[in-house]
């Protein structure tokens, strides 16, 4: 090896570590510093010109995650979020219709809209409507985070791993979904059946219950154009038209508005995880113009990869150590050039993050809400759901795609 490529290689590892951790001792870096950091690092050293980092950012990628944030931070800060979730869990009249309600509501929406950001809604709903109705949070805070989990399995804007994976391998939306939404759909339900059985204390404590949900002020017109702007882009997204540009059009459009200051939707974006995306590609890149020697490619191979089974069970475990996204772009390089073997990689990396609490943000967003409400959400609570959930989803979705579906 190289001087260069052993600098490549331990930049590489320090990058990934370090996003799976989340800092370095003793800095205040984040993910996103951390990412930045590794592609300068890699530009540095010589492993790509500032020419090749630009071209190695997938801008499609970075472009939708911009649109779809700015649409979900309309449809947040218009209140057409809070009404939604009044609607449905209003009419949920006992504790496990008041489940099914919240499973199929995250679900739903984190479907179509990023899943962190359908968290972001939900969670403070939940805790809100069962202090009200004095029942236990938890069991219904795990549905949230699960659910919005399995839900965005469904399409390539329900999540940040399955819009990197749209990008890099060109499958349309309508074949995405056609292919996953019933591995999504297969989730929801094993959400709701685990939950219940877990947590059956809970529901065996019949209850008639009318929650209430705090609806805040809602901007009427600017909820009508948020939702027609949202059936604009179903319409786009499945008659093939460029995820990246619709959603980037449909994002511009809500911007035009005389009722909401543009500042509320700027606080809403996630700045980090762009920056972050930005910094991975590079390091990624770098990684493979120094480090994927023809042996090395070779040995990769050996793994068998091209196998759905074996492809699901590393790319599950790959995804709890270093977080799906990280994964799937470390995979990237060594994914055979086929669409059911991205399928896989989007499905697996989506649903590993149910394993354990720290296995997605989705999951760590839940669980900040639960602490603030005063009912911690535990490792080993979520663990007693996250486990049959995981390996149940997981072994039905690699199932699903090895027949060919």
């Amino acid at each position: 090896m190289t001087l260069m490529g052993a600098a490549a290689l331990l930049i590489l590892i320090l990058t990934y570590a370090g996003v799976a951790v989340g800092r370095f001792p003793g800095l205040r870096l984040d993910r996103a510093g951390i990412a930045l950091l590794g592609g300068a690092a890699m530009i540095a050293i010589g492993a790509l010109s500032l020419e090749d980092a630009y071209r190695a950012i997938n801008f499609d990628t970075i472009t939708l995650l911009l649109g779809m944030m700015i649409v979900v931070a309309h449809l947040k800060v218009s209140g057409a979020f809070r009404a939604l979730g009044a609607v449905a869990i209003e009419h949920a009249h006992a504790p496990f219709m008041l489940l099914v309600m919240v499973t199929l509501l995250t679900g739903v929406l984190s479907a179509f809209l990023v899943n962190d950001a359908i968290c972001l809604v939900m969670a403070p709903i939940v805790v809100h409507v069962t202090r009200v109705i004095n029942r236990n949070p938890v069991p219904y805070l795990i549905a949230t985070a699960t659910a919005s989990n399995c839900g965005s399995v469904a399409t390539i804007t329900g999540n940040p791993q399955n819009m990197v994976i749209g990008a890099l391998s060109g499958i349309s939306y309508p074949a995405f979904s056609a292919a996953l939404a019933p591995v999504a759909l297969f989730g929801l339900v094993a959400v709701v059946v685990i939950v219940r059985i877990v947590y059956r204390a809970e529901f065996a404590r019949k209850a008639e219950l009318s929650p209430e949900v705090y609806r805040g002020r809602m901007l009427p017109g600017q909820v009508l154009k948020a939702v027609a702007v949202c059936i604009g882009l179903a319409i786009a997204f499945f008659a093939g038209v460029a995820v990246a540009k619709a959603a980037l059009i449909g994002g511009a459009i809500l911007l035009v508005t005389r009722a909401i200051k543009p500042a509320r939707i700027y606080r809403e974006i996630d700045g980090p995880l762009l920056f972050m995306f930005a910094g991975l590609f590079i390091v990624v890149a770098g990684a493979e113009k120094t480090l994927l020697t023809p042996d090395i490619i070779a040995s990769a191979k050996s793994l068998g990869l091209g196998d759905v089974w074996r492809l699901s069970g590393f790319t599950a475990v790959l995804s709890n150590i270093m977080s799906n996204v990280p994964a799937v772009l470390a995979l990237r390089p060594f994914i055979p050039g086929l669409e059911r073997a991205w399928l896989v990689v989007a499905m697996s990396s989506t649903l590993a993050g149910n394993f354990t609490l720290l296995g997605s943000v989705a999951n760590l967003i839940v669980a900040e809400y639960a602490r603030v409400s005063g009912r911690p959400l535990s490792f080993a609570a979520f663990f007693k759901v996250g486990l049959p959930l995981t390996l149940v989803t997981l072994l039905a979705g690699t199932a699903w795609l090895a027949l060919g579906f």
